[in-house]
C-alpha cells in the first residue's frame, strides 16, 4: 500500500464555542438589568429575606414560634412541640422537599437556582451593594484596574462593610432559629454570648461573606451537586432559558432601520447584553450548559433589545427543544406525572402524621425483677414504672386508668401534674383478685386523658398496652 493509499482525511469537528465572558483575571462583572423577569427575582427575593428574619421574632402564646432547641431536643413550631420522637416528620418533609424539586425541575428547569436559592438571593444582594458603592459593571472594572487612592480604598471598604454586616445579621438570624432571639440579642450586644454560640455565628456570617462576595457561582457549579445531576431531570419538554438558533442566526450588527433579511442575517445583533448580564459570566447562545441557573436576566436584556429594534421579542426565551423545533410540548407526561404522584402521597403522609401529633406520651415498664408477688391480702400484685411525657410547653394534669383487668387495686397516685416539656417517672402497681383471672396472662391497657382538653379529642386520650401476670389456676 503506498503512502497515498494511506492517508486519512482527518477533519475537526469540535464545536466552536465563541466565549464571551466579561471576565479579568476570572472575575465577573454582572451588569445591572431590569424587566419582567428580574422584577419577579428580585419581589421573591426580598419576601423570602424578609421572612427568613422576621421568623425567629415571630411570638406564639408568648413563646418563640419557631424555635429548633436543639439542647433541650425540641422543635416548637408555633402551637406544636415536635420532640426526637416525631423526627419521622422532618424524614417525610426532606422526602417531600425532594420530589417537590424533581417535579418543579423536570417542568421548569432550574427555577430554584434563579429565583429562591439562598445562595442566589445572598448573592444579588451582595452584587446590589456593590452596584450602589462602586457603580455599574464597567466602573467596577476600571475601579479594580486603578491604582490604590482615597477614592478606591473608600469603596471598597465602604462594600466590604456593607457585606460584612449583611453576613453578621444573617449568621445571627439563623442561629436565633437555634437559640432563642431575644437571649441571643441581648448577649450579643454586651459580648456576652458562650464559646460555641458565639462560634456558630461568625461561622455562618464568615461563610455567608465567602460565598455570596466571593466565590458566587463558583458554588453553584463546582460545589453544589445540584447542576451536576439536574441534566437527569430534564427532558426536550423541560422549559429552561433558551436561544432559537433557527431565528437568530446568522448573528451580526445592522442599522436600527435596515432589514435583516436583505442582509443575510437573522434577529440576534450580537448586543453581547445577554453575556454582561449573565451572572455566571456564560453565553446562552452557545446552547444550554450546567452553569446556567434559569434567573431570566439575558431574556430581559433580549426582550429589550427586540424591542429597540422593532422586533418581535422571545429571541431568548423560556421555552422547550420540541418548541424550538416546531414540535408539540407535552406538559403531562410520565415522569412529570410520577413525580407529582410520589409527592403528593409525602404531603399527605406529612400532613397526616403532623395532625396526629399527641400532646402527651407515655411508656410502660414492667418490673423485670419478677413477673408478679402475692400481696398479704392474698391478691396478686404487678408492678410497672409509667414514663409521662408533657409534649406542650405549659403545665398540664392527667388522670390515669387502666383497662382490661376489672376490679384491680391501684396503688399510687391516679393524677398528676407535670410541667411543660418535662417527663414524669411515677412508680405504680396493681394488684388483683387470681380467682377473677381466667388466665396467667391478661391484656391491659393503660390509659392517660389529658383533662385540659375536650373529651371528645381524639388526642385528650393515650393509650399504652402491657400484660398482667399471675399464676396458673
Amino acid at each position: 500500500m503506498n503512502d497515498k493509499q494511506q492517508q486519512i482525511n482527518v477533519k475537526d469537528v469540535t464545536p466552536q464555542v465563541r466565549s464571551h465572558r466579561p471576565t479579568d483575571d476570572g472575575h465577573i462583572y454582572v451588569r445591572a438589568q431590569t424587566g419582567q423577569w428580574q422584577r419577579l427575582r428580585k419581589y421573591l427575593g426580598w419576601v423570602l429575606m424578609s421572612i427568613f428574619i422576621v421568623g425567629p421574632w415571630m411570638t406564639w402564646n408568648g413563646r418563640q414560634a419557631l424555635l429548633f432547641d436543639v439542647e433541650q431536643q425540641r422543635f416548637q413550631v408555633f402551637a406544636t412541640t415536635i420532640w426526637p420522637q416525631d423526627l419521622t416528620l422532618l424524614a417525610l418533609l426532606l422526602m417531600v422537599s425532594a420530589f417537590a424539586l424533581f417535579f418543579v425541575t423536570t417542568f421548569l428547569g432550574r427555577v430554584w437556582c434563579g429565583y429562591v436559592c439562598p445562595q442566589t438571593i445572598w448573592t444579588f444582594i451582595f452584587i446590589w451593594f456593590e452596584e450602589k458603592l462602586e457603580g455599574s459593571a464597567n466602573k467596577r472594572r476600571q475601579l479594580d484596574k486603578a491604582p490604590w487612592g482615597f477614592n478606591k480604598i473608600w469603596r471598597k471598604s465602604a462594600k466590604h462593610i456593607a457585606w460584612l454586616a449583611v453576613s453578621l445579621l444573617t449568621g445571627f438570624t439563623f442561629i436565633a432559629y437555634f437559640v432563642p432571639a431575644k437571649e441571643l440579642a441581648l448577649e450579643m450586644l454586651t459580648f456576652s454570648t458562650s464559646f460555641w454560640v458565639g462560634f456558630w455565628v461568625l461561622f455562618f456570617a464568615f461563610c455567608t461573606y465567602g460565598n455570596a462576595g466571593w466565590m458566587r457561582t463558583i458554588m453553584c457549579t463546582h460545589i453544589c451537586p445540584y447542576s451536576r445531576f439536574q441534566s437527569a431531570m430534564f427532558d426536550k419538554d423541560t422549559y429552561t432559558v433558551s436561544y432559537d438558533v433557527e431565528r437568530g442566526e446568522s448573528r451580526g450588527p445592522r442599522p436600527r432601520k435596515a432589514d435583516p433579511k436583505e442582509l443575510g442575517l437573522g434577529d440576534c445583533i450580537d448586543c453581547n447584553l445577554c453575556v454582561q448580564v449573565c451572572p455566571a459570566g456564560i453565553d446562552i447562545r452557545d446552547g444550554l450548559q450546567y452553569e446556567c441557573i434559569n434567573c431570566g436576566a439575558c431574556v430581559d436584556a433580549c426582550d429589550q433589545t427586540m424591542d429597540r429594534m422593532g422586533y418581535e421579542r422571545g429571541l431568548i426565551s423560556y421555552t422547550t427543544e420540541h418548541k424550538l423545533r416546531h414540535k408539540v410540548t407535552h406538559v403531562a407526561r410520565p415522569k412529570l406525572i410520577g413525580y407529582g404522584i410520589v409527592m403528593a402521597l409525602m404531603v399527605a403522609a406529612f400532613v397526616y402524621m403532623a395532625s396526629s401529633i399527641m400532646p402527651m406520651g407515655i411508656e410502660i415498664i414492667r418490673d423485670r425483677n419478677q413477673l408478679y408477688r402475692e400481696t398479704n391480702e392474698g391478691l396478686i400484685e404487678n408492678t410497672y414504672t409509667m414514663k409521662i411525657m408533657n409534649k406542650t410547653l405549659d403545665t398540664e394534669t392527667y388522670r390515669l386508668n387502666v383497662e382490661g383487668l376489672e376490679d384491680a387495686n391501684w396503688i399510687g397516685p391516679q393524677e398528676v401534674v407535670i410541667r411543660g416539656g418535662e417527663i414524669l417517672s411515677l412508680p405504680i402497681s396493681l394488684a388483683a383478685d387470681s380467682y377473677l383471672l381466667p388466665d396467667p396472662v391478661t391484656d391491659i391497657t393503660f390509659v392517660i386523658t389529658h383533662t385540659g382538653l375536650d373529651q371528645d379529642d381524639p388526642k385528650a386520650t393515650l393509650r399504652n398496652k402491657s400484660k398482667f401476670f399471675s399464676p396458673i389456676n
